[in-house]
């Protein structure tokens, strides 16, 4: 913070000696002379309730990109350039660590969480409260948003994450995840699905050695192999055109059908519930 400020021809006098001579004097420099301007954009992003000291090292970061590509020749001074380097680093890491779940995927969507708060405040000084419709149009109109969007961020800012070990109530053991439905199948299930699993393979297996070799090799290396060979490849080891493996394929899995239903009693049977 007690460094002096560097005037026009120092900054681009340092900036070239780093870029044409590889000077990391010069770059030190100039980082150093613009440290401040980390801490005060810091400061921007203080509500959201993540340390001071983890913003101004990830905008530390932010002005060293900014010295590696600054270009005096364009005649715009360092602060200005740096300042976008800066605040989009820190907005980064902000829309990172603000929550486990991932916010702020889309330019839009950015632009609506960094200025919800302010739009807001100018229509409704009770943030506490839920916005209204005519509030939330307001704030889809400013940023060029949807409304959907801004509903939706209004309910991801006025939430908190909060972990499933906690308790749902002061003075109880039970916590969240106690009431969470397990989705997976019960053990008596899942031997059941094992068993019809080994049914349908066995069943396969049998009705495939009924088919030609020809069909065979098509139904394997189609159907089967997890790469599944492609119609021209086919085609040439068959000695066969494309359409030709295409017709037989067809054929195979026709043939394939018909026998499989013919070895069960239900057809449903070979279904596996998705």
């Amino acid at each position: 913070m007690h460094q002096p400020l560097l005037s026009r021809d120092v900054e681009f006098n340092l900036a070239r000696r780093w870029q044409e001579d590889g000077d990391d004097d010069a770059l030190h420099r100039l980082v150093k002379a613009y440290s401040r301007l980390v801490i005060s954009i810091s400061m921007r992003f203080r509500n959201y309730g993540l340390p001071a000291g983890d913003l101004v090292q990830e905008g530390n970061v932010g002005l060293m990109q900014a010295a590696e590509r600054f270009d005096p020749d364009r005649e715009v001074r360092f602060s200005t350039y740096a300042t976008w380097w800066i605040r989009s680093v820190m907005q980064d890491y902000v829309l990172r660590n603000w929550s486990i779940v991932r916010t702020g995927t889309t330019a839009a969507q950015k632009t609506l969480f960094f200025n919800f708060r302010r739009l807001r405040a100018r229509i409704d000084k009770d943030l506490g409260r839920q916005m209204s419709d005519n509030g939330r149009r307001f704030v889809a109109t400013e940023l060029k948003v949807g409304v959907d969007a801004v509903a939706s961020m209004e309910a991801r800012l006025n939430s908190a994450d909060q972990s499933l070990n906690s308790p749902i109530a002061d003075g109880t053991d039970d916590t969240w995840q106690d009431f969470l439905a397990d989705s997976r199948p019960n053990p008596e299930d899942a031997v059941i699905g094992i068993r019809d699993n080994l049914s349908r393979s066995r069943c396969l297996a049998e009705a495939l050695c009924e088919l030609g070799l020809r069909e065979q090799i098509i139904i394997r290396k189609r159907r089967l192999d997890e790469d599944g060979a492609t119609l021209a490849t086919l085609g040439r080891e068959l000695g066969v055109s494309k359409v030709r493996v295409r017709q037989l394929e067809y054929r195979a899995l026709r043939k394939l059908r018909d026998l499989m239903r013919e070895k069960v009693e239900v057809s449903g049977d070979l279904l596996i519930d998705a």
